[in-house]
């Protein structure tokens, strides 16, 4: 029988409706969350029914909502937050999994300022001000106190070629980590990150790498459901290598 440590929780997961994000939400559904599923374009929204559909099957007292939104948009966090309020009746949110990114695979001699708003303004902006969004709305601590979980890469400490502006917006989040940690712990909130090494998805196709083996969208989700559960709440700062050994360094 699943775990169903997380229900009555209410979730939102960004960049949900494929890869990585997919399996967050699906995981956190499954461990009994209600999960607001962020997609961005409107050629995603098969897949966010599609998760929706296998969410309700579940038949745990979890449930899904969606909401399409591009984060880089500054008044895209206050939509997902209203909409998700709104959806589950809830004037809480437990969870926040900031996982929406953009990559892109570009020589130092060839970036523009256009590229470097591209990717900043969704993976270090959007997830700095979606996080900003929800303070108002996490737990007392009292209550548990909420759960962020930032999804970083390897790539934030590691030395790729022509991923210079993918790999320094991972390194930032990471860093806004450490200070979000610090600044909301005494309300009972942690915040953490997992940096996944070279893991199944449509992004990984589009990276030069060399490895061995894989992850899994679920290996990751696995952690992720882990720092937003109650067992995990002496951990808090911390950016946790979900890489199967691969070296951050």
């Amino acid at each position: 029988m699943a775990s169903t440590s997380l229900a009555g929780k209410i979730a939102i997961v960004t960049g949900s409706s494929r890869g990585i994000g997919y399996a967050i939400a699906y995981e956190l559904a499954r461990r009994g969350a209600k999960v607001c599923i962020v997609f961005t374009t409107i050629s995603s929204e098969y897949l966010a029914d599609e998760l929706i559909s296998k969410i309700v099957a579940l038949s745990n007292g979890s449930g899904a909502t969606k909401i399409q939104a591009d984060l880089s948009l500054l008044d895209s966090p206050r939509k997902v937050v209203e909409h998700t309020l709104s959806a589950f009746s809830s004037s809480n949110i437990n969870i926040l999994v900031n996982n929406a990114a953009r990559e892109l695979v570009k020589p130092l001699s060839s970036i523009t300022p256009e590229d470097f708003s591209s990717v900043y303004d969704l993976n270090a902006r959007g997830t700095l001000f979606m996080t900003q969004a929800i303070i108002p709305y996490l737990p007392q601590k009292r209550l548990g106190g909420g759960r962020i979980i930032n999804v970083s890469s390897v790539g934030a400490r590691q030395g790729f070629a022509a991923l210079s502006l993918y790999n320094s917006s991972k390194a930032a989040m990471e860093g806004m980590t450490r200070c979000w940690a610090a600044e909301l712990g005494a309300g009972g909130h942690t915040v953490n990150a997992v940096a996944p090494g070279p893991t199944e998805s449509e992004m990984i196709k589009r990276i030069p790498t060399e490895i061995n083996r894989l992850g899994t969208a679920d290996d990751i989700a696995q952690i992720v459901a882990f720092l937003a559960s109650e067992e995990s709440r002496w951990i808090t700062g911390q950016v946790i290598s979900a890489s199967g050994g691969l070296n951050m360094y």
